[in-house]
């Protein structure tokens, strides 16, 4: 067989292994914020079992390289492998699949010239060697990766970024309302949306675009000259987030909806997270606005730095501006009553849980500081759309179903077993635990557990290794161990339920596992 031929095959094969394994990384690179310290906190975790398929493959093909010495064997099963693979890949489904933007489309060039030049130089390597070193290096290539497309990548960033900035600069009747929260910021933003919709006209981040990016493209493809307000939605996971939109966006308005412990893995501690998230206040302009939360002992116990004025919310911090009492909860939502000074206002909405309720009563702060009327704020607080993925009741298969599957954290989590509490007949929930939370996940996982007692009576766990500290916050309690069923992956958790449960019952879906986290 001709050397050309030879060289041809080992391109083709060992680029055909890569594929896959190059997907892959791409895709947990994708899901970690295209931040390299968050893949590799991935790439390193201990409970990573990824690499079953192919770690049997690199024995398989080093003991045929040692044994036989035929590069020609060696070939064929490699080839062999890779067509396994590729079709094993194509019947997953995944959480959250990669997806294929401008950027993507850089760095899977980029890539596929490094492995390309990687196999031509190494094609004189042993081709068992070369199979082992490919799938290795597919998950380390995302390093010289991300360092070759880094300048490309901020140069993009920085110039659409200065465009959406003077964007908004320019428009000079824009109210700007920025809304921050460890928790809450999405229900709040879209909650804001439909209480001031019919009285302004209203633009809001769409999803989570809450970082610098997604804020852009806010601005620079939707923001047009008859928007009113622009409702802008601020994440943070590390020191500086915040600071940094404030300056970008430059909103009148600010919210902080909640303080608690999230993404401990980058902020390192809550007085960083406490910090950060109060820029919220802090940033605004002495005549602008800050909209807090009373009920959270983080904001409540914080000196802000601003002499702007501050409107709070509270439910059971009775000194707040604006205070909701006696609430009550049902299938078909919550009626509450606010306290307005020396008035009482009754409202009902279709939503639940007692977050929502203090996401409602910024949304009325709000909308009364922009001098809307308090019965408008009724009706459109009835009218308001349930939040997808937070609390909202929905019927699949005729199953009644509390999906609170975004971003579950510890305060929320409670709240919505709160409600499944409430819920009549068999009260079942369905969780993978919280993630992200640094070296108090095991401890606040626990917590988790413990809490489910009286409020759930069966627990569905999602990932053996993933739910042991919940287990273990279960068996503290004393919760029936005949009550617990763990499950590897939601679709079995779901074939159970269709399968075993009534249509009568309540199932509480807490917190969505993305597939970086789904080892």
């Amino acid at each position: 067989m001709s050397e050309l031929l030879i060289t041809l095959l080992h391109l083709a094969v060992f680029l055909s292994l890569s594929f896959v394994y190059c997907k892959l990384a791409l895709q947990m690179f994708q899901q970690n914020r295209y931040e390299l310290y968050r893949y590799s906190k991935w790439l390193f975790n201990k409970r990573n079992i990824r690499f079953s398929y192919a770690f049997v493959y690199c024995i398989v093909i080093l003991v045929v390289g040692t044994l036989f010495k035929s590069r020609i064997l060696t070939l064929l099963l490699t080839a062999a492998f890779a067509i396994f693979v590729l079709y094993k890949e194509n019947e997953k489904t995944y959480v959250k699949d990669l997806v294929v933007t401008a950027r993507v489309k850089r760095q899977i060039l980029v890539m596929a010239v490094l492995m390309t030049l990687f196999i031509l130089v190494g094609r004189f390597l042993p081709a068992d060697v070369l199979g082992v070193a490919c799938i290795i290096l597919s998950y380390l290539m995302i390093y010289p990766m991300a360092l070759i497309t880094y300048p490309i990548e901020e140069g993009i960033k920085k110039r659409y970024e200065n465009e959406a900035r003077r964007i908004l600069e320019e428009d000079d009747h824009l109210i700007k309302i920025g809304i921050t929260g460890s928790y809450g910021k999405t229900s709040t933003k879209n909650i804001v949306n439909d209480i001031i919709g019919s009285y302004k006209y209203t633009l809001i981040t769409p999803a989570s675009y809450n970082t610098p990016m997604g804020i852009t493209r806010t601005v620079r493809e939707m923001l047009k000259p008859i928007h009113e307000v622009f409702v802008c939605e601020m994440g943070a996971d590390k020191v500086g987030d915040i600071s940094y939109l404030m300056d970008m966006v430059k909103p009148k308005y600010g919210v902080v909806t909640s303080i608690g412990p999230q993404h401990l893995n980058t902020f390192h501690n809550m007085d960083n997270i406490i910090r950060e998230k109060m820029k919220e206040i802090e940033k605004l302009p002495e005549d602008g606005t800050g909209f807090i939360n009373l009920d959270n002992e983080y904001i409540a116990s914080y000196k802000i730095r601003n002499h702007c004025k501050i409107v709070s919310v509270a439910i059971d911090n009775k000194d707040a501006d604006l205070v909701a009492e006696n609430i009550s909860y049902g299938k078909d939502g919550s009626s509450f009553s606010v306290k307005i000074g020396s008035r009482r206002h009754r409202f009902t909405t279709s939503l639940l849980g007692r977050h929502n309720i203090t996401n409602i009563l910024i949304g009325i702060a709000i909308a009364m500081e922009l001098g809307m009327d308090i019965d408008q704020i009724k009706k459109n607080v009835r009218n308001i759309s349930q939040v997808e993925h937070r609390l909202e009741v929905k019927k699949i298969n005729g199953f009644t179903f509390i999906d609170d599957a975004f971003n579950s954290n510890p305060v929320g989590s409670k709240m919505a077993l709160d409600v499944l509490s409430m819920m009549p007949r068999k009260r079942v929930i369905v969780t993978p635990g919280m993630i992200d939370l640094g070296e108090k996940e095991d401890e606040i996982n626990r917590e988790f557990g413990r809490y489910m007692f009286d409020k759930a009576d069966l627990v569905i766990l999602v990932g053996e290794k993933q739910t042991t500290s919940i287990r273990q916050g279960l068996q503290e309690t004393g919760f029936p161990e005949e009550n617990v069923i763990v499950f590897a992956t939601v679709r079995e958790a779901f074939a159970y339920i269709y399968r075993e449960l009534s249509v009568k019952d309540t199932i509480l879906l807490e917190n969505d596992l993305p597939d970086a986290f789904n080892v």
